[in-house]
């Protein structure tokens, strides 16, 4: 006689710790910082380019080039997506770690100092947007 679906015990099997899971989303924060920290360079380099042709053009032709000039405005665009991305990232990473188990959450692991880092960036990238725009 086979037993039924109700008399059977149920196994509960425990969920062992996946550390991976918690780096992996460290890696992703860092991920996000890096690419908001191209962004801003890029930025940055854009602004600048177009005062490096209005000097040139002022040495060439002795003359201030009359247009629009639209390099900073974008450089400064540009530089506040980075921001953009490095604070999302933040906040993403904190909401996906407050998800996890504590046994995933490795105990030596401090969850403020890349939270930390990515607002001092982004904070960094806002006194640059500041400066391009002044």
């Amino acid at each position: 006689m086979r037993p039924t679906h109700s008399s059977r015990a149920l196994r509960i099997v425990p969920l062992t710790s996946d550390p991976r899971v918690f780096f992996a989303a460290e890696r992703t924060l860092l991920a996000w910082v890096r690419t908001g920290l191209t962004v801003m360079a890029f930025g940055f380099v854009v602004a600048r380019f177009g005062l490096f042709l209005r000097l040139l053009s002022v040495e060439k032709t002795g003359q201030v080039p009359m247009g629009h000039d639209l390099s900073n405005p974008l450089g400064i665009g540009l530089v506040l997506i980075g921001v953009a991305c490095m604070v999302l990232g933040a906040i993403q990473h904190h909401r996906f770690v407050a998800t996890l188990p504590a046994v995933d959450v490795p105990r030596t692991s401090s969850g403020a100092f890349p939270l930390v880092l990515a607002v001092m960036l982004a904070a960094l990238g806002l006194v640059l947007a500041v400066y391009l725009a002044v």
